[in-house]
């Protein structure tokens, strides 16, 4: 499973001009579950993010968590993380996994986010979402439960 994890100051997903996520302080996750991705692949991305230390103390030093911060996570599905781009111009899609399997690991890592205690707004999945959000910093990272990078 892969994630695109960016600290925002505030963050919305609307689908046809209707806001059905927001959050001010804390995560924008963009999820993508690949190809043999399990539970434990979920658990460790929501795990992950949870205990990030990523918003600043009081010495402006990122030292602390979302708990620590009273944040949020706007969690958004998007298969277009597993994206091959390596050959030709179109990237290719085949290690993304299959919608009902991406579905359930997507709703299995917004769940153990919230057995953190973290307040958690969600996209819809498979829809044409459209993401607004004020990067704080700007920090962006990237985490991949097979650890890749």
């Amino acid at each position: 499973m892969r994630a695109v994890v960016q600290r925002v100051s505030q963050a919305s997903v609307t689908i046809d001009n209707q806001t059905v996520g927001q959050i001010s302080i804390g995560i924008l996750a963009l999820l993508g579950v690949e190809q043999g991705d399990t539970v434990g692949d979920a658990n460790y991305i929501a795990d992950k993010i949870a205990g990030l230390r990523i918003f600043p103390d009081a010495d402006e030093k990122m030292n602390l968590a979302l708990s620590e911060v009273n944040g949020e996570v706007l969690a958004i599905s998007q298969f277009t993380l597993l994206g091959d781009c390596r050959k030709g111009r179109r990237p290719s899609f085949v290690d993304a996994a299959p919608p009902e399997i991406g579905l359930s690991l997507y709703e299995h890592c917004c769940e153990r986010l919230r057995f953190h205690g973290i307040s958690v707004g969600q996209g819809v999945f498979r829809a044409d979402m459209q993401v607004w959000s004020i990067n704080d910093g700007p920090v962006t990272l990237l985490l991949d439960s097979r650890r890749r990078f």
